[in-house]
């Protein structure tokens, strides 16, 4: 008897209609796995050099340059299958490649954001306290602020002098630099703090970084502590502290990228949020020959803090840009948009059985589920998000399964649990067609994030779908 005759009605019935569960890698071949493993070691050692915007982007501009992109000239004609590069501020760049309509179907947009949470420095952070040189800080982002403490930090940023002249620097993430950190109080005499909710714990005042705490010398000065660390800072850098005040410089766990697990399934970082979708959003776009429709990955800055600012989503420069390549090709913006699509590529909350009561279980994501599409974002009612269409979730969604990319939905946790944003309603105000697009993330927002290699490696496979589509 065959097996079909086996099954009851009621069987198979509910294999015909019933929506199938997701079986995450249980489906993946080992060729898959074992792709996905390599793919990551790329995005471990771009995690290692993109710890900060600025990093990000020349590391994506040295990755377009090696992959033959060139910088992109508005009066140069450009012709089927070219690849140009355009950066903007030294925080955004856009990766292009010219389409074989070009503008005139609209352009594939995939965008991640390439800040992440963190520690900034004020514009006067050093002092002295105790005997002891300390930073003062403003946090970047939602943190918890009780995980910053006790983190090894390294510095990273620049610092522009009175004469023009500006320096990069990066101290910290090698293990024979030092390294700095925000102290905390010991358990014995934390009884006052630990009754504390744990949001008022450690205070965003109290974020203060040792940096230092030996005397320049004998003499009968002040502050002499505070002294060598600006004659120390001085003699490396020659800056004075009033550079501090014309200076972009950030404190951010001095943890490399580690695999997680007796099978090493998992990778450990600080910044995944988003750098794990804008990796793989640039290396779809390196390894797309000449598609049908121009396709571009654009990194973005500020969308931790509401892409505000001239190098946050709400800026007009990807708008400058496509509408340039509009023109050459003798369209109009407006148009050019209305035709265009977007992969808003922004990760997701992974489901935690430790916090399971956060989650709602039938709509979570989880690690290994493969690439999460979701619909929305916001919070409470669907506030502050844009809702894609039915249509638009019928397209990709096909996209998906017609090239076999393992893929999963869900939330961002339980309806008042919370909440959070992405890009996406921005894009959606130019009248874009947009969905968020990206990997579940363990931890988020904390100094030490978790991903899957098969999720990040899914990632890839989507987009680079997308820009066949």
């Amino acid at each position: 008897m065959a097996d079909a005759e086996k099954k009851t009605e009621a069987a198979l019935l509910k294999e015909k209609l019933a929506a199938k569960k997701p079986s995450g890698a249980l489906s993946l071949d080992k060729e898959i796995i074992e792709k996905a493993d390599e793919f990551c070691e790329g995005y471990k050692t771009f995690m290692t050099t993109s710890k900060v915007e600025r990093e990000a982007v020349r590391t994506a501009q040295k990755l377009a340059v090696e992959h033959g992109f060139t910088e992109y000239d508005p009066s140069a004609d450009y012709k089927p299958g070219d690849k140009v590069y355009v950066v903007n501020r030294g925080k955004n760049i856009g990766l292009a490649v010219i389409g074989k309509n070009g503008t005139k179907n609209g352009v594939r947009l995939v965008i991640a954001h390439i800040d992440s949470p963190r520690l900034d420095l004020k514009p006067n952070p050093v002092y002295e306290a105790g005997d002891l040189a300390m930073f003062k800080t403003h946090y970047y982002g939602g943190i918890k602020k009780y995980q910053w403490t006790c983190v090894p930090l390294a510095l990273h940023g620049r610092i522009v002098r009175l004469d023009g002249e500006y320096i990069d620097v990066c101290v910290g993430e090698d293990e024979n630099e030092p390294c700095f950190v925000v102290s905390d109080l010991l358990p014995h005499l934390d009884r006052e703090q630990a009754a504390k909710p744990m949001s008022k714990a450690i205070l965003g005042e109290n974020l203060n970084v040792l940096i230092g705490s030996r005397p320049f010398n004998k003499d009968k000065e002040s502050e002499q502590v505070k002294l060598n660390i600006l004659n120390i800072l001085f003699e490396k850098y020659g800056i004075t502290e009033s550079d501090f005040l014309s200076a972009e410089l950030d404190l951010v766990p001095a943890y490399k990228p580690r695999d997680i697990g007796f099978d090493r399934s998992l990778i450990g970082a600080y910044g995944h949020d988003d750098k794990v979708c804008a990796y793989p959003g640039v290396m779809a776009a390196l390894d797309v020959d000449t598609p049908e429709s121009t396709v571009i990955t654009f990194l973005c800055d500020k969308e931790e803090i509401g892409s505000d600012g001239n190098t946050g989503m709400q800026s007009t420069f990807l708008n400058t840009f496509i509408e340039d390549l509009a023109e050459a090709d003798g369209m109009k913006l407006r148009h050019v948009l209305a035709k265009s699509t977007c992969l808003s590529a922004d990760v997701n909350a992974a489901f935690d059985p430790t916090y399971a009561s956060a989650f709602e279980e039938r709509n979570s994501s989880y690690l290994n589920g493969g690439v999460i599409i979701t619909k929305y974002t916001g919070s409470g009612g669907k506030y502050d998000t844009s809702d894609a269409s039915a249509e638009y979730m019928g397209r990709i969604r096909k996209m998906l399964e017609d090239k076999q990319i393992l893929w999963q939905t869900g939330e961002l946790g339980k309806v008042d649990g919370g909440g959070g944003g992405t890009i996406a309603k921005y894009v959606a105000n130019y009248n874009v067609d947009v969905v968020d697009l990206g990997v579940p993330v363990l931890s988020m927002h904390a100094p030490f994030e978790v991903v899957s290699k098969v999720d990040v490696y899914m990632a890839y496979l989507a987009f680079a779908a997308f820009f066949e589509n």
